[in-house]
């Protein structure tokens, strides 16, 4: 199934970047550039929205959607891969805990550096 997704994303990918190649810019037309009388309509010189718009705008849609569902997938993977980080238990970090030394208690200096007190 993961498969699959991962087909469409990446031809739904490259559809988008063909379909935005293949469409005209709004500032194309040298006419509207001038002030022709195509550009003082509502939508501008193009009208509303092409073909062109609408597909690519469908074909975003299925790429973000399979985008969520590529991170679905893999948040499950990463929730049931077990081992992959061996944490230690409570009881194996109270064995291994170093004891703390206790306020106001006076300990002898183990070392040739000097204490001030």
């Amino acid at each position: 199934m993961e498969a699959l997704i991962l087909v469409f994303h990446v031809l739904a990918a490259i559809a988008i970047i063909a379909l935005v190649l293949l469409q005209q810019g709004k500032g194309a037309d040298a006419g509207a550039s001038f002030g022709g009388g195509a550009s003082q309509t509502v939508f501008g010189s193009q009208g509303g929205s092409s073909f062109f718009g609408k597909l690519t705008a469908v074909l975003a849609l299925v790429f973000f959607i399979t985008s969520f569902g590529l991170a679905f997938y893999a948040s499950e993977q990463a929730k049931s891969v077990s081992g992959a980080i061996d944490l230690p238990s409570a009881a194996q970090v109270q064995e291994d805990a170093v004891e703390l030394p206790i306020l106001g208690e006076e300990k002898k200096a183990s070392s040739d550096l000097p204490v001030t007190e």
